[in-house]
């Protein structure tokens, strides 16, 4: 018979099999020291106060420090909220209406003008000139024709008196009528000529502030340049545009339909100041299928230039008013399979409250059902709450330290 072989102190295999019993054991060690502090039931409190009475109170098992708000009735705004532009209600390029040199700037730069001030001068002379060869032709056609009428009298006369033919008085009321109309159009020659003087004087068509002088005086200006002497924007009222979804205008349209005018505040980018306050005044009539949204145009007086030209806005559009609405605030909802609750304190523990939403403004949100006037909804230390979890209810003091109460139980069911 043939003796077993054993192995060698110096066989690897051996060595391989040596550590992998050394590493199981230490594996096992390592298991039984996590089931130990972290999923071993803690045994009930001595009467020390620390569970098994070793002294050592488990952080998982303590009450959850939370801070609980009331919920309270108010007027609540709802409110649409949008990104706007603002709009100048008008802007004209001024041009000249007739070619000549630029004589005179009278105007500063972004200054404010109204309607008809005298922005610029053309130099007039050769519009002078014009006006006055006009009028001269009318003088003559106008001598010709008190001559020309002069005689037709007497040839009328005559014609009585059989003394002429027929033929030689018409001829005559003939001229008579020709210089008529020479006349109407002497006199339409001097109207226009005293037109293009007026021209002369550029006037601001509309009243708003100025931008930048785009020529300067001495330069020859003509009637069909693109760019003009200087642009007036409207600001004094000025719009702002906006859009809205389309799942808002139903509450939109019925507001505006019925005359009511709606509140548009234009905010900051920053949503921190209010610059301006308007009405909205115009709704688009089609709704962009791109976006699947309609474009609405809010006045504001703007009596402080608060807005300015291309400026953004965010606008909220203020379409009604919830009068002794149930508010809370957002961030004490919680969202779930189940739908939207809160947490209440019931008895010294968390219980989860179901509850029916509004609308929401700014911060704010509307509960319709779930929730009464007064009951204290938990704000802070959500993240470790569930239902029937101990809590300790800490209220924040004038001096800014936490202090705790005990829980109570909420005022009202729901």
């Amino acid at each position: 018979m043939t003796e077993p072989v054993l192995p060698s102190p110096g066989n690897p295999s051996s060595g391989r099999r040596l550590r992998a019993v050394v590493f199981l054991c230490l594996l096992a060690v390592a298991g039984g020291l996590g089931w130990y502090y972290l999923l071993r039931v803690p045994d009930a409190p001595a009467p020390g106060g620390f569970p098994g009475g070793r002294g050592v109170a488990s952080p998982w098992a303590a009450p959850v420090p939370v801070r609980v708000v009331p919920a309270i009735a108010e007027d609540l705004a709802v409110e649409v909220k949008a990104i706007g532009t603002v709009a100048p209600l008008n802007t004209v390029v001024v041009r000249s209406r007739v070619d000549g040199l630029l004589q005179r700037v009278l105007f500063q730069e972004g200054e404010r003008v109204e309607a008809g001030e005298v922005l610029a001068e053309i130099d007039p002379e050769s519009f002078r000139v014009s006006l006055a060869q006009a009028e001269g032709a009318l003088q003559q056609n106008l001598a010709q024709l008190k001559n020309a009428e002069s005689e037709l009298a007497i040839y009328r006369r005559l014609f009585q008196q059989d003394s002429i033919a027929r033929q030689q008085l018409d001829a005559q009321e003939a001229l008579v009528n020709q210089l008529r109309g020479t006349l109407m159009t002497d006199r339409a020659q001097v109207d226009n000529a005293k037109l293009q003087l007026s021209y002369t004087k550029i006037t601001a068509p509309i009243g708003g502030r100025l931008g930048l002088r785009k020529v300067d005086a001495g330069n020859l200006i003509a009637s069909g340049d693109a760019d003009g002497i200087v642009t007036i924007t409207q600001t004094q009222p000025i719009a702002v545009l906006f859009t809205v979804p389309e799942v808002q205008l139903a509450d939109i349209r019925t507001a505006h339909a019925a005359g009511r005018l709606l509140v548009v505040e234009a905010w900051d980018r920053n949503e921190q100041k209010m610059l301006a306050e308007g009405v909205l005044t115009t709704l688009d009539n089609q709704i962009d299928i791109a976006t699947g949204t309609l474009r609405l145009k809010a006045q504001f007086d703007n009596e402080d230039d608060a807005l300015f030209p291309n400026q953004f806005v965010n606008v909220r559009l203020r379409v009604r008013t919830l009068e002794g609405a149930i508010t809370i605030p957002v961030d004490a909802v919680q969202h779930g399979s189940q739908g939207t609750y809160v947490y209440m304190i019931s008895d010294g523990k968390a219980t989860v409250r179901p509850i029916r939403l509004g609308p929401t403004s700014n911060s704010r949100i509307t509960v319709t059902e779930g929730v009464l006037e007064g009951d204290e909804v938990v704000l802070e230390g959500l993240d470790r709450l569930r239902e029937g979890r101990a809590v300790t209810i800490v209220n924040e003091s004038n001096a800014g330290t936490p202090t705790s109460r005990p829980a109570q139980n909420p005022n009202r069911g729901g």
